[in-house]
Order: C-alpha cells, then structure tokens, then sequence
C-alpha cells in the first residue's frame, strides 16, 4: 500500500482522476439507468451507482483531511511552486483511499468504453 505521495501527484493526477469518475457516476451511470428498460439490469446498476458514490464520500473526507493536514504544501502544488513535489505521508486511511480512488477510477473507464 502507498504510504508517501507527492503533492504535486495529488493535485494533479489524483484529483482530476476523482473528478472523471464523478462525472461519470453522475451523468453516464444515471443515462444508462434512466434509459435502460430492463428491470434486473436497472436494478444492477442503480446498485453499482450506489457503491460508486459511497466510496467517492469515503475517498473525499479522506482526502480533504490529508489537504488540511499538509495545506501548504497542496497551496504550493497547485501554484507549481518550491514544494510542489513534496513527499507527503500518508496515514492508513488516507493510502487506503488514495489505493480506492486509483482501483474505482480504473472501474469508471471500463465502465465508459
């Protein structure tokens, strides 16, 4: 499991992979139920839609506190300043949800194409 990450990662790999796959849950899952006349399949996927966003919440609280927790360094990632690369290290929660966030993102496309 990750245990060190950089900022500059964080920023920008990580978060706009987050955002991708809420764009997805939110507008592709949601078509594909909405216009799906199969019961079962609805079913499955609304329940899939589900699991998506409760693990989303659970990616977001954890990754909001690891900003807060190394706010400087997140500031000067998104400037591209001095300490943009800054290592950060992670606690078991946060490198779980960096692991889930990588793992759901992966989904997301398979889901996509």
């Amino acid at each position: 499991m990750i245990e060190r990450l950089s900022a500059h990662d964080i920023t920008h790999d990580l978060i706009p992979r987050l955002q991708a796959t809420e764009r997805l849950v939110g507008n592709t899952l949601q078509d594909r139920i909405e216009h799906c006349s199969n019961a079962t399949e609805r079913a499955g996927l609304e329940e899939l839609k589900a699991e998506f966003e409760l693990k989303l919440t659970m990616i977001r609280l954890n990754l909001e506190h690891l900003m807060k927790r190394y706010a400087q360094q997140m500031k000067a990632a998104r400037q591209g300043g001095v300490n943009s690369s800054a290592s950060l290290t992670l606690d078991a929660h946060e490198a779980v949800a960096v692991e889930s966030a990588r793992t759901l993102y992966r989904r997301a496309q398979a889901l996509a194409t």
